[in-house]
């Protein structure tokens, strides 16, 4: 029987309105019991020491790309959970702009083996809304929601034809799932940076907000038309009048408000366009980094609930790749690790939101919206994937030391507070910074050694990283 008792912590689990002190005893990867654990099943028990301790239902991200198959020299299903991990994620969900994409039954199954032989956290795929992400024709929908697909996305291209679009929320929304659109009208975007004086001044493609508003709006008429059969969520918001559009469109679903989300990542919550003004290809994103009032709006959307969900949108890349020229280097950032600490200074630190409505975000409204049942939450029977977050600790983001293959983060250096010190996978422990803390090291280890043994080598068979 596996056990462990995590003792003395603050828990929070917003799901089931707690915010206090409490215990929370793990059995054979379930929550057995939450609250004052009696002596009687607390005796022989390896115990985890959580005082001055924030103990959280395990943080979810629904939006990150692994790479694998087809671009492992970026990362792998093995790094890029151990990354995961390392962030204090337990769940998250890939996205298929892979090589091939996940468009069929098979690339479900496929990315499944690779999460169980990788042992580390949760890794949960989507599907493709069309074929080889071309926009052309539907993918096999029906088949990848049977193999476990959690949503429907053509991520990193927005579906430009309306009427595919209609058919795809059609046939998702008889799946039980979610269509995740990545907003952007492609003969308006696909810039470099952000349009405006500072893309001028830089002779730099611009990329306007108005791209991503109009796929927005576009979408959320066609759900309205479908009275919601469908849930539909914008990835990577960026812009203040798409919050808005997203806004308005919430007002008037009613009843049915909660079928339409969104979510913003840390990058567009603290970076605006300026931080490409010396040609810095970390700066490059898709959909580009905007402006100060976007950042504002942004956060506003997260304070009244338009947005109501946090995603980093983890998007590893070679050194050499991004060593190219601003204009054909790739666009995207790696978020996992230093996410939670961004989240604070961009959120709590801002006095936008408090701790629970942080951890609502990055919890609980991920896992209803991919149907990750037992997941989200910590009341009695839930799955045993528990985050241990230490608010204070002062560290410094140091994006050569991340457990993933890549080191392209515009956030290198900086100094920042919160970080999660354990890591919970189905009651094991797959991260501990603090072994004094764990009264029995033998009786539960801090990680499988055979998944460790897998992600080393393939760690080490990453290019060395630079600058």
């Amino acid at each position: 029987m596996n056990r462990l008792l995590i003792r003395g912590g603050h828990l929070i689990d917003p799901q089931n309105n707690i915010d206090t002190q409490a215990d929370i005893l793990l059995v054979d990867g379930r929550v057995a019991n939450v609250g004052t654990v009696p002596p009687s099943e607390a005796d022989g028990t390896p115990t985890l020491d959580a005082s001055g301790l924030l103990v959280t239902p395990g943080l979810i991200d629904i939006h990150v790309h692994f790479r694998e198959p087809g671009q492992e020299q970026k990362e792998t299903i093995a790094t890029g959970a151990a990354a995961a991990i390392a962030g204090g994620f337990t769940s998250v969900c890939c996205m298929p702009n892979t090589t091939p994409a996940i468009d069929d039954d098979a690339s479900i199954d496929f990315i499944d083996e690779r999460a169980h032989r990788a042992n580390l956290a949760n890794v949960f795929a989507t599907g493709c809304l069309t074929r080889n992400r071309a926009g052309e024709e539907l993918a096999e929908i029906a088949l990848m929601a049977q193999r476990g697909a959690v949503a429907f996305t053509d991520d990193g291209t927005g579906v430009a034809s309306a009427d595919l679009m209609a058919k795809a929320m059609t046939y998702v929304g008889m799946t039980g799932r979610a269509v995740f659109q990545h907003c952007e009208d492609p003969t308006l975007g696909g810039g470099a940076m952000n349009a405006g004086p500072l893309a001028t001044r830089l002779g730099l493609p611009g990329w306007p907000g108005l791209a991503e508003e109009l796929m927005i709006q576009r979408d959320l008429m066609i759900a309205r038309s479908q009275n919601y059969h469908t849930r539909w969520h914008a990835q990577h918001m960026t812009t203040a009048n798409g919050a808005e559009l997203l806004r308005r469109a919430k007002h008037d679903a009613g009843d049915n408000a909660h079928r339409i989300t969104g979510e913003v990542s840390p990058h567009h919550l603290l970076l605006t366009e300026e931080a490409c003004a010396e040609y810095d290809t970390h700066a490059k994103m898709n959909p580009p980094l905007r402006t100060t009032a976007d950042i504002e709006a942004l956060r506003q959307a997260v304070a009244d609930r338009t947005i109501t969900i946090l995603a980093t949108d983890h998007a590893p890349h070679t050194a050499e790749e991004k060593a190219l020229e601003f204009e054909d280097a790739p666009y995207g950032i790696i978020g996992l690790e230093p996410a939670l600490a961004l989240y604070i200074k961009a959120l709590i630190d801002a006095g936008t939101i408090d701790w629970p409505r942080l951890i609502e975000m990055m919890t609980i409204r991920g896992a209803e919206l991919c149907n990750l049942d037992g997941r989200g939450h910590l009341a009695t029977g839930a799955h045993a994937d528990v985050t241990l977050i230490d608010p204070n600790l002062n560290w410094t983001i140091d994006a050569h030391a991340f457990a993933g293959k890549a080191a392209n983060c515009p956030f290198h250096g900086w100094n920042v507070r919160g970080r999660a010190v354990a890591t919970i996978v189905s009651g094991d422990i797959k991260l501990l910074r603090d072994a004094d803390r764990l009264s029995d090291a033998t009786a539960t280890p801090p990680a499988d050694e055979a998944a460790l043994a897998t992600f080393a080598a393939e760690r080490a068979a990453a290019p060395p990283r630079q600058g």
